[in-house]
Formats: C-alpha cells, structure tokens, sequence
C-alpha cells in the first residue's frame, strides 16, 4: 500500500486566479468554514476489503450476523454438550464423542452469531477545527472513522454517531449497510464548525458518558479525539485524565477502540521566528520566538510527555490506541494498526473478573 495513493490533497497548489491555496493551513489564520476533504475521498474502499477489524467480545443482538453471540443459539461456534432430550433436540446436533464416554446421548450447543453495533464519538470541540498539512484534526477524525467502520462492517452490522460540541453532543442512529454509512459521514461532515471560544459545558468525559448511556448492546465503540481538555497542564502519567474514568466503564461491556488525532505541528514544532501561540477553547495567547532551539526543546518535550500520558491512560483504561497525524497516509497507518491489532485484541481487550466476555 503505498503513500501516494490515498494520502491526502498536497497542500500549497496554485489556484486558477493564481491565489496560493495553503490548505488546510488556513486553518491556522481563520476559523475553517467548511471540511477540507471530500466524501469520495476519505477511505478507498479497493484498499481496505482484504482488512478487518478483529472483534473479541462476545456480542448482545437479536439479528444473525457474523460474530460470535454472548447466548446459544444456531451458529457455527461450538459450546458446552448436554444430554439429548428427545423430541426437542435434533439428532443432526448429537456429540458422538461425547456420548460414547458416558454411554448417554449428548447433543452439543452452539453460540449463537450476532450482528455488531459500532458506536463512534468524534470529538468536534474548537481544538480539531485547524491543521498545518492536508486536514483538519477534525475531517482526519472523520476519514478514521471512515476507515474503520469499512473495515469493520459485515451483513447485519450496524453504525452509529455522536458528535461531541462544546455546549452538547448530537446523536446519529446506527443503521445498517454501506449507504447508511456514507449518509453518517455525509452529516458528520456538514455539521457546523464551532466558533473559538465557545462556553464549554460538555467535556470529553460527558461525551463518553453519553456514549455509554445511548448503548443498548455490547459491542465495538470508537473514541476519536485529540484528548486535550481545556486548561488541563498536568503532565504526570501517573495523575488520570478526566476523561479516563468514563473510559475505564464503557470498556466493561465493549470493546473500545481510541484514536487519537495529532497535527505535526504539535509533535515539532516549527521554526518560523516569533509567533502568537492562541488556544482555540480558552483566552490562553502568548507570543514564543519559535527561532530559539531551546524554546522549541521545551515545548517539543512537554509536547511529549503530555501524548505519554494519554497513552498511558488509556493502557489502564484497557482499550486499542492508534495515533494518526494529519501529515501522514492515514489509512496506511490504519492497516499496520489493524495487522498489529489481530495479535494484541484478546489479550488488551480481556474484561474485567466477574464479567463476561
């Protein structure tokens, strides 16, 4: 899978009126008025068939599908033998090995194969609304979301969506099949861009709540955020996010996946001289003269240690990591994460003692 292919627009094109288009850089300057990437372009479907996204919890549903089910039922995964009753079990079901130990006839259940319930919850707050490469922070959370609900969707399957905005959180329906999908990036797309410095009353912590209280049945959910709360300097690993708490209970019934969304700006910063640093949720605005190397060494390093805390959270919170940057092939880092994925979902995702899986 190579880079060219499906990573996003280059920025810095000539225009037909010979304007220079910066991109997704003018974000920087000005508040985005609309998404900076297309629908047709935010996961080619050719690139991803061969993928799937493992799913290691056992699943609550009342449709087939093609997952392993939390309750016996018809389907192809074995469960416990008992004994035969006859003219209620089918004979087509009998254990021979079973019934040839005890000498009584034995039918063997099977776990029943349920559809799967995908929930995702994009954070939308001021901080996603800028990006120094292709993309925003918020259409790069959009194109995974994208991604993984292609990779992740079979017969029955069905998925759904919050939007998470400074004063509230917005609920999509799940619905099942390939349009329904396109219709749910189709709104998360439009949906209107948040002014700076809006009054927040909802958090990353209230949305996750949302995200637990709108479930009905266990199954895969999605966390797509930057995860930097408004005024939030701690840098310790061992001091837990707020966010972390809600985390930890929606991973007791499901199985959690978050996707952290960077820009490369925040990762190195740049050296382009003496500049005004501003926080698009807060009245935070300082001007640093990005020319000293030992300024940069600082804020490179807080930088790090704040993105090491998030990781570290979310290890404890037991729930898949994957970090996406706006100046990379996202879907290319989505298929290493997914090939890694496979090995690591049954251990990461084992759930707590006392719970089923």
């Amino acid at each position: 899978m190579s880079a060219p292919d499906f990573a996003p627009p280059p920025s810095g094109t000539t225009l037909a009126n010979g304007r220079r288009d910066v991109g997704a850089a003018e974000s920087v300057l000005h508040e985005p008025t609309g998404p900076t990437i297309p629908l047709n372009r935010l996961a080619p479907e050719a690139a991803l068939r061969r993928l799937e996204l493992t799913v290691v919890r056992r699943l609550e549903g009342f449709l087939q599908g093609d997952h392993l089910g939390l309750l016996p039922g018809p389907g192809t995964d074995l469960n416990d033998a008992r004994v035969y009753v006859p003219g209620e079990d089918d004979v087509r079901r009998m254990d021979w090995a079973v019934t040839a130990r005890t000498t009584i006839p034995h039918v063997r259940d099977t776990m029943a194969d349920r559809e799967l319930e995908v929930w995702a919850l994009l954070d939308a707050t001021p901080s996603m609304n800028w990006g120094t490469a292709g993309v925003t922070k918020r259409d790069l959370g959009i194109a995974a979301i994208a991604t993984l609900g292609f990779i992740s969707q079979k017969m029955g399957d069905r998925f759904g969506g919050l939007v998470m905005h400074s004063d509230s959180v917005r609920r999509f329906p799940a619905r099942s099949g390939r349009q329904a999908l396109y219709g749910l990036l189709g709104r998360l797309l439009d949906d209107p861009i948040e002014k700076d410095n809006q009054a927040a009353t909802v958090g990353l912590a209230e949305g996750i709540e949302a995200l637990i209280r709108t479930q009905r049945r266990r199954g895969m959910r999605l966390v797509v955020s930057d995860f930097l709360m408004p005024g939030d300097e701690v840098l310790d690993p061992n001091s837990p996010p707020e966010w972390e708490r809600p985390l930890r209970r929606l991973a007791v019934r499901n199985q959690v996946l978050c996707v952290e969304v960077v820009d490369a700006g925040e990762v190195e910063f740049p050296d382009v001289g003496e500049l005004l640093i501003r926080d698009p949720e807060t009245d935070f605005a300082r001007y640093v003269n990005t020319s000293d190397p030992r300024a940069r060494k600082m804020i490179d390093g807080a930088s790090q240690a704040q993105r090491n805390r998030i990781a570290v959270a979310m290890r404890r919170a037991g729930v898949g990591h994957i970090r996406l940057r706006t100046d990379r092939d996202w879907v290319a880092d989505i298929a290493r994460f997914v090939l890694t994925y496979r090995r690591t979902a049954a251990v990461l995702h084992t759930p707590p003692q006392g719970v089923s899986k």
